[in-house]
């Protein structure tokens, strides 16, 4: 019985692997509403008439909340002051209501003339839904982490962070092969696929409910070892987190990254469609080659961190990645659909590399109880480039092809000229390179184990 007590759940790797499959249900679902409208983008220009201007607006509502009114920063205080289960709860029940609200707008005629700040009525509303969203989808992704490392610390920390990473990605993947099938079996309706996912983010919201159950018997156990509360987190932890170097270059290659790829998601279907002379019902098929990789690469990478270390290493290799992928998609001689298949399974490895180092490398530069605060800022910093680069790639691609829009609307078989986006998302990753070397010097400064296994005795 004595030694019973002295044993924690987390202890039992049933248990923490059943936990982490329960979490892991929730963010499989956000992630695939996330990027349900992109193989859309075809027919949201041929039926509802966006423009690309309008999808980027759309696309970067994903930020506007997070972003201009912190509430991802509020988020990441409620959560090291709240605890997982409350902040996983809330952030459950936004992504169902952000969801509600961007299948309504999906789903519903508005008058032509209809506009609200400057928007067509359709696009104003889906982004709201969609800004709603983006708060509880990025709080959820933070709650999941310190969830992790709650479990996992001192274990198999970056194979788990790798493999809920993983079934997050089969979220995107289903979002890049699904949407198009699905609007076409119900006589092309765009609103269909958004449904189809609404009701996954309800059954994410009830495993989370049920997970809860278990983390309060962790807490359980973790008392009976160690009866003296932890210090509890403080509003002055927000400035030590502020001062640590080695959190501001994770902060920076986290979103320039991550700029390099989701946004690059966001269009990748209509890339395919343009350039590689894919037919729009199949267009999503290859993007969703980059998730696919990533089920199985993540887990490995994070492994191999686990019991060999190398960390910040991993990290340089999977930036300089980005940069010759991008640098080959903006090159107009590259056209075949072949090319575009290998460079979007290269750039899934890319995507499994510095994920698998990265997320489980800021337990190592911060302390536990601010965490959760950690996370969030590193989620807001991101949250700029989740927000301004898909604008930001509408804006230039309507310049850079001016008239297109309209013809594609008139239902003119006119292709986007792809090459100016291409070449800033390889910007991107040049600027990556350039941080994830800093802060391997970093680490040998300070001593943070970024090279070090994750494994105690590993």
């Amino acid at each position: 019985m004595t030694e019973i007590l002295k044993t924690s759940l987390r202890d039992s790797k049933a248990a923490r692997w059943t936990a982490l499959a329960i979490i892991s249900i929730t963010m499989f679902a956000g992630y695939m509403l996330t990027d349900i409208m992109s193989p859309l983008k075809p027919m949201l220009e041929s039926q509802f008439h966006w423009s690309s201007t309008e999808y980027g607006v759309f696309t970067s509502a994903y930020g506007w909340l997070n972003v201009f009114f912190l509430m991802l920063i509020f988020g990441g205080i409620i959560l090291d002051k709240m605890g997982v289960r409350f902040t996983g709860l809330m952030s459950s029940g936004i992504m169902v209501l952000g969801a509600a609200i961007k299948y309504y707008a999906i789903s519903t005629t508005f008058a032509p003339d209809a506009m609200i700040f400057g928007l067509k009525m359709q696009v104003a509303i889906a982004s709201a839904g969609f800004a709603i969203f983006g708060v509880g989808v990025e709080i959820a992704g933070i709650t999941v982490s310190k969830i992790i490392v709650k479990w996992f610390k001192g274990h198999e920390m970056a194979l788990a962070m790798g493999m809920q990473m993983a079934v997050a990605r089969l979220g995107t993947l289903l979002a890049m092969a699904a949407p198009v099938p699905i609007a076409n079996y119900f006589n092309k309706s765009i609103s269909a696929p958004i449904a189809f996912t609404l009701v996954l983010l309800v059954i994410g919201f009830i495993a989370f409910f049920v997970y809860t159950f278990m983390d309060k018997k962790l807490d359980a156990s973790n008392a009976s070892l160690n009866p003296a509360p932890e210090d509890p987190f403080k509003f002055s932890d927000i400035g030590l987190i502020m001062k640590n170097k080695g959190f501001w270059l994770i902060a920076f290659l986290c979103v320039l990254f991550y700029s390099s790829v989701f946004p690059f998601l966001k269009y990748a279907a209509d890339l395919m469609v343009n350039k590689y002379n894919v037919p729009v019902d199949t267009a999503g098929l290859i993007p969703s080659l980059l998730p696919l990789g990533t089920l199985f690469l993540t887990p490995l990478f994070g492994s191999i961190y686990d019991k060999k270390g190398k960390g910040a290493t991993i990290m340089i290799i999977g930036s300089f990645m980005l940069v010759l992928i991008h640098g080959i998609f903006s090159l107009p001689i590259f056209n075949h659909w072949l090319v575009a298949v290998a460079l979007v399974i290269l750039l899934g490895v890319a995507l499994s590399l510095v994920p698998s180092a990265m997320w489980p490398s800021v337990a190592k530069i911060i302390p536990e109880k601010q965490l959760g605060t950690a996370y969030s800022l590193i989620f807001w910093i991101q949250n700029w480039g989740l927000m301004g680069v898909p604008l930001l790639i509408g804006i230039v691609l309507d310049k850079a092809n001016p008239g297109v829009s309209d013809a594609k609307a008139a239902g003119e078989s006119i292709v986007y000229d792809y090459t100016q986006p291409m070449m800033i998302f390889a910007l991107f990753g040049i600027l990556a390179v350039v941080v994830a070397y800093m802060l391997k010097r970093e680490d040998r400064v300070k001593g943070y184990g970024l090279e070090k296994p994750n494994i105690e005795n590993a």
